[in-house]
């Protein structure tokens, strides 16, 4: 272990204008600031008890999720087009801003549009009928709109810089994959795609580690070739492994009947196999009908 701080020592040190004594002095503020040390499995229990759970607006969807979408963690909600992806996205931007006690976390949202399907005048409507001030509802969500791969990653950097200027709840990436499947195309550009995929998603779990907040983000499916021909749904999340293992909880929607939907916890270290129905509403997203 000494050998290898030496080493991180001598490389730091070919970087013009930093001495060794400089490098030394900065990895000791490096350790104050990021805890490096071990703790028993009591403490972390502890620790997370702390984190809060954000209300998703369906009393069903809220008791599969055991409380609702996890704060510090990364969530992956995937499906088709009209399975309620994005009026997820919209209920947790409003759900967030409300009291602890009422399934909220009384933080603001961030909100990473890739698609262009954002909608503010949704929000005006979920937060009426949570009995919020539309006006302040919308204020709390800071909303900015991706047009490449790069600039979706740089808009993290913007989002890191104002959280730690205020308390922030939520971060929304809608959809975290739309982008590098038209900036990467074809099987010559699928290992650098699924590299700079892979730095992104590292990027969010950091900011859901360092800033305690929840990151709810979409992914698009494509159709599976290996799927039996009558299998109930032959489609598959795209990104591979890389999303799957960056992802805390997976969460599979289909379309049900009307304006139903069906959840099913896909991949979860929590949370048991179990699948729940809500509906897509004017309001967004609530209890299915009967």
């Amino acid at each position: 272990m000494e050998s290898i701080a030496h080493s991180t020592v001598r490389k730091l040190s070919e970087v013009r204008g930093l001495s060794e004594a400089k490098v030394v002095k900065l990895k000791d503020i490096v350790k104050q600031l990021v805890p490096m040390e071990f703790k028993t499995a009591a403490d972390a229990l502890e620790d997370r008890k702390q984190l809060v759970t954000l209300s998703t607006g369906s009393v069903e969807l809220d008791k599969l999720l055991e409380g609702g979408i996890e704060t510090g963690s990364l969530t992956e909600v995937f499906g088709e087009f009209r399975t309620g992806k994005t009026q997820l996205c919209h209920t947790l931007c409003v759900t967030c801003q409300m009291p602890i006690s009422e399934g909220g976390a009384e933080g603001k949202a961030i909100y990473i549009d890739t698609e262009g399907t954002f909608r503010p005048q949704r929000l005006q409507g979920i937060a009426e009928r949570f009995g919020m001030d539309p006006a302040v509802a919308l204020e709390n969500v800071a909303y900015a709109r991706a047009h490449n791969s790069e600039h979706q990653t740089e808009l993290l950097k913007m989002a890191a810089a104002i959280m730690s200027q205020d308390r922030y709840a939520l971060i929304v990436v809608d959809s975290a994959t739309a982008l590098y499947r038209t900036d990467y195309s074809g099987r010559g550009e699928l290992s650098e795609r699924q590299m700079q995929l892979a730095q992104f998603l590292r990027q969010l779990t950091r900011l859901a580690e360092e800033f305690g907040v929840a990151v709810f983000m979409t992914n698009q499916v494509v159709a599976d070739p290996g799927a039996m021909s009558f299998a109930k749904d032959s489609t598959k999340p795209i990104g591979g492994n890389i999303v799957a293992h960056a992802s805390t909880t997976r969460l599979r929607l289909r379309k049900g009947r009307g304006e139903n939907r069906i959840c099913t916890v896909f991949d979860s270290p929590t949370l048991p196999e179990a699948d729940c129905q809500f509906a897509v509403g004017p309001s967004g997203i609530c209890d299915a009908s009967e």
